[in-house]
């Protein structure tokens, strides 16, 4: 009487498809049964044994390069590799979940890409008055300052966050949007610069602490790029801007060159 089974059911009855099997057979994970008088392969209890641990080991998370070895160690070495497979998942689960809040950061917008603190602060921005444009350019210089200005990229929020408290800077700001409408040689603009530079220097704390303008300053190149973002968009805020930070340098502050 022929005993065993064949691939199919050995398959079906451990629960994986014969490609999956003859996969395991390849790896060298299960040896190949015999072929029987009638030229078939059988797999009897032992094999069946076998696929039912490489498959268990396989589902468990451990790599097949790794099955091998682990079923032909002792006891102690078994619990070792184990524990080593554990880890391994533990920091695949970590990195899963990473992933899938940075999904759900990226339903919420901004979140994707600054921190809550920063988010903070561009939610405030409506509520005192500034328009959607305006928001929007702030947005962009706050991802580009925390990518490529991470040192200052926290003096920089305290900045942000100082200012939104002033009223005097939050009404020239207003006034700058304001600007945005007139001709580039408009009188007003260089007016305006010198009503903000006057501003900025009579409150330095606008201006950042020591610690974030030695930060920006090493990071000239870096601070054009994202002062300059939008200036093909908003030529005269670009020059607005211009014109305020040379007053401020004549002053001695120290402000990068554009």
């Amino acid at each position: 009487m022929t005993s065993g089974v064949m691939i199919g059911q050995a398959a079906a009855f451990v629960g994986v498809t014969v490609k999956t099997v003859r996969h395991y057979h390849q790896h060298g994970l299960v040896d190949e049964p015999q072929r029987d008088a009638s030229g078939y392969r059988r797999y009897g209890s032992k094999e069946l044994l076998r696929l039912v641990q490489v498959r268990t080991l396989a589902a468990a998370g451990v790599p097949l390069a790794e099955i091998g070895p682990l079923l032909d160690a002792d006891a102690g070495q078994f619990a070792n590799a184990l524990a080593d497979v554990a880890q391994q998942l533990n920091q695949r689960i970590a990195d899963l979940v990473a992933r899938l809040d940075m999904l759900h950061r990226l339903a919420e917008g901004d979140r994707a890409l600054l921190p809550e603190r920063a988010c903070a602060i561009l939610d405030r921005m409506p509520g005192l008055g500034f328009g959607p444009d305006y928001v929007a350019a702030q947005r962009e210089a706050l991802v580009l300052a925390r990518v490529l200005v991470p040192a200052g990229f926290d003096g920089f929020l305290s900045q942000l966050e100082h200012r939104l408290e002033d009223p005097g800077y939050i009404d020239l700001a207003k006034r700058g949007q304001e600007a945005e409408t007139w001709e580039p040689d408009d009188p007003r603009i260089e007016e305006l610069a010198t009503a903000m530079a006057d501003h900025y220097l009579a409150n330095p704390a606008l201006l950042g602490n020591p610690t974030s303008q030695r930060a920006w300053n090493k990071a000239s190149t870096q601070y054009r790029l994202i002062n300059n973002h939008r200036g093909d968009q908003a030529p005269v805020s670009a020059r607005l801007t211009a014109l305020t930070e040379a007053r401020l340098r004549s002053a001695g502050v120290p402000i990068p060159r554009q």
